[in-house]
């Protein structure tokens, strides 16, 4: 069970969600956040494609990245802060429609590192393709986030 050890976990990612200057020029919108789980959209546009008029696997890498790392975030201590160790992406199938959205989850969360995994779809209208999957590391940064 995902317990997090600061009840105002949701707005603590919600507020360094709001200042990463990345996802804000990619246009990514926190959609949720659980503890141990925080689901990222990123409406897709031309500017985001690959020479094939897919959404480039970067964007899909970053929003999973983001989603896996404040799924960890969601159960630290209050002032903690979360940094990417590691990230492996397998890429499924093109990724083709409206929007990317990405889903992380903690699968062991540890006192210094939580393991991460993040699966992205991409949807248009009532469809949904998984498009990717990740498993990550991620280690807890004590001191690097304001509380509250």
């Amino acid at each position: 069970m995902n317990t997090p050890r600061d009840p105002n976990f949701a707005a603590r990612v919600r507020k360094s969600f709001a200042q990463q200057g990345f996802m804000t020029l990619l246009g990514a919108e926190l959609v949720s956040v659980e503890p141990g789980v925080v689901e990222i959209s990123l409406p897709l546009r031309p500017e985001l494609s690959q020479q094939h008029g897919y959404a480039h696997a970067g964007a899909a890498w970053s929003i999973a990245d983001s989603a896996a790392g404040y799924a960890a975030m969601s159960l630290m201590a209050p002032g903690d802060g979360v940094l990417t160790v590691e990230m492996k992406i397998n890429l499924l199938a093109p990724a083709a429609g409206d929007r990317l959205r990405a889903v992380g989850r903690v699968e062991r969360s540890g006192r210094r590192l939580t393991v991460v995994k993040a699966d992205v779809f991409a949807e248009e209208a009532d469809k949904s393709t998984h498009v990717a999957t990740t498993l990550g590391t991620m280690m807890t940064m004590p001191g690097m986030e304001e509380p509250g």
